[in-house]
């Protein structure tokens, strides 16, 4: 079940409280007690006010507010959507217009995405950018915890969930709309686990959902990657399109699954 999105206004909000919480934790006791004197104070000047916790706090809020200069929430609103435009160019993560998370999102609407053996965070954050709910698989913990990082830094945490495994123990609990994998999902798997690993992404896509598989031209065999003929065995059924590159590049399966 998708996670419901905030509001912005709630988001402000969520701003406001932590810059205030985090100045309060910043200057000493007898500094904030001097801002709750200065907030009693306001308030006694006002018309018969019953001085309340509650009231008080909220004075002492408003008091931190004033002298952080905090922005409005329209101020705040237009800053935010400015950052947010930024944040859904494939350009601003180092993507070109061809890169396979890009070609991912021309492919889909928003929805869930599975982003699978991919090192680098641009990916998911890119896809998490533009609306995605995005689960990404990587064997290495410390390269979870980059994207989990960089996903925090730009405010798409929310977006973005890391597991730490690999194809042949991800199991997806709810329906996918997208699949990426990388030729590092299949690294080390033989091809009775490749199968495996593909028909259980297979079964967890909705119908009209897209994969991007990946591979090495010329891979295959030994070198435990999935060819493209394997590939086109696996994806048997499915609306395929590929783009064959030359020796030692990336060829990218592009398969979508059909409406039943």
């Amino acid at each position: 079940m998708a996670r419901p999105q905030r509001s912005l206004r709630h988001e402000y909000e969520l701003y406001v409280d932590e810059e205030i919480e985090n100045y309060k934790e910043s200057i000493p006791r007898s500094a904030l007690l001097s801002i709750g004197d200065e907030a009693v104070a306001r308030l006694g000047s006002g018309d018969q006010v019953l001085l309340t916790e509650l009231l008080l706090c909220d004075e002492v809020n408003q008091i931190i507010f004033k002298r952080l200069r905090l922005p409005s929430y329209e101020t705040w609103r237009r800053k935010r959507l400015k950052i947010a435009k930024e944040l859904r160019r494939p350009e601003h993560w180092g993507l070109t217009a061809d890169h396979v998370a890009v070609r991912a999102m021309s492919q889909t609407s928003e929805g869930r995405v599975l982003v699978a053996g991919e090192a680098e965070e641009g990916s998911a954050l890119f896809l998490a950018a533009n609306g995605c709910q995005v689960t990404s698989v990587h064997r290495e913990s410390e390269t979870l915890a980059r994207v989990m990082q960089a996903a925090n830094d730009v405010g798409l945490a929310e977006r973005v969930r890391a597991v730490a495994a690999d194809l042949t123990t991800f199991e997806p609990d709810a329906p996918l709309t997208a699949v990426i994998c990388t030729p590092a999902a299949f690294a080390g798997l033989n091809m009775k686990a490749r199968r495996r690993a593909i028909e259980v992404l297979q079964s967890a896509t909705a119908d009209g959902g897209v994969h991007l598989v990946q591979t090495l031209a010329g891979a295959g065999g030994r070198r435990k990657s999935p060819s493209l003929d394997e590939l086109r065995t696996r994806y048997r059924g499915w609306s395929i399109t590929v783009d064959e590159a030359p020796l030692g590049g990336l060829n990218t399966l592009v398969a979508r699954k059909e409406i039943a």
